[in-house]
């Protein structure tokens, strides 16, 4: 089994993929992105699924592991595994809000798409990635409210640790949830 973390870009992934780590999965991350001022605790994040719709091959590597995915690449996730995938949801003008403030520290354009646009489109990939995980046998999703998850931790840990079959440890879990980092609000 590969268990995998996804969602938007900016909507917790990152966090929930430390509290699995805290939790006692291991997680595949290459360290390449460093933790910045966009996210304190680190990216957690494999630079080779950013290719992953020419090689998947690789995603074996990931087996008894926690990878993340964004959600515009779970389709280029290879048969043959069985998959948890915890996907993260955020209110969309909390991660357009996120992105904007990353481009800008960046240095990057945030004008080019007014957020309207934006949320159309985020809304429709989300319908439609919905829709196809609901049709992949060998994938399971477990859907978590990054919002819930800053209110109330101990459910979300709960939830993740019955996903995964049992065994984590909750408490440290828990404590990796810091709302302080909580920054977008919307």
């Amino acid at each position: 089994m590969i268990t995998v973390v996804s969602g938007l870009p900016r909507s917790g992934t990152s966090m929930m993929m430390k509290m699995l780590e805290a939790g006692g999965k291991n997680v595949l991350t290459d360290n390449l992105r460093t933790a910045d001022e966009d996210n304190l605790k680190g990216y957690y994040e494999d630079e080779r699924v950013k290719s992953l719709h020419q090689d998947n091959a690789w995603i074996s590597d990931a087996e008894g592991q926690v990878v993340k995915v964004i959600s515009y690449l779970l389709k280029y996730l290879p048969d043959g595994h069985e998959y948890r995938i915890i996907f993260m949801e955020r209110k969309i003008d909390e991660v357009l809000a996120s992105q904007k403030k990353m481009m800008q520290r960046r240095g990057e354009p945030t004008d080019d798409v007014p957020d309207s646009v934006m949320t159309g489109i985020f809304k429709k990939h989300l319908d439609e990635i919905y829709a196809w995980l609901s049709n992949q046998p060998s994938m399971q999703v477990l859907y978590i409210s990054y919002n819930n998850s800053l209110n109330e931790p101990e459910n979300s840990a709960e939830s993740v640790n019955n996903f995964l079959g049992g065994g984590m440890d909750i408490e440290k879990m828990m404590q990796v949830v810091d709302p302080s980092l909580y920054r977008q609000r919307k």
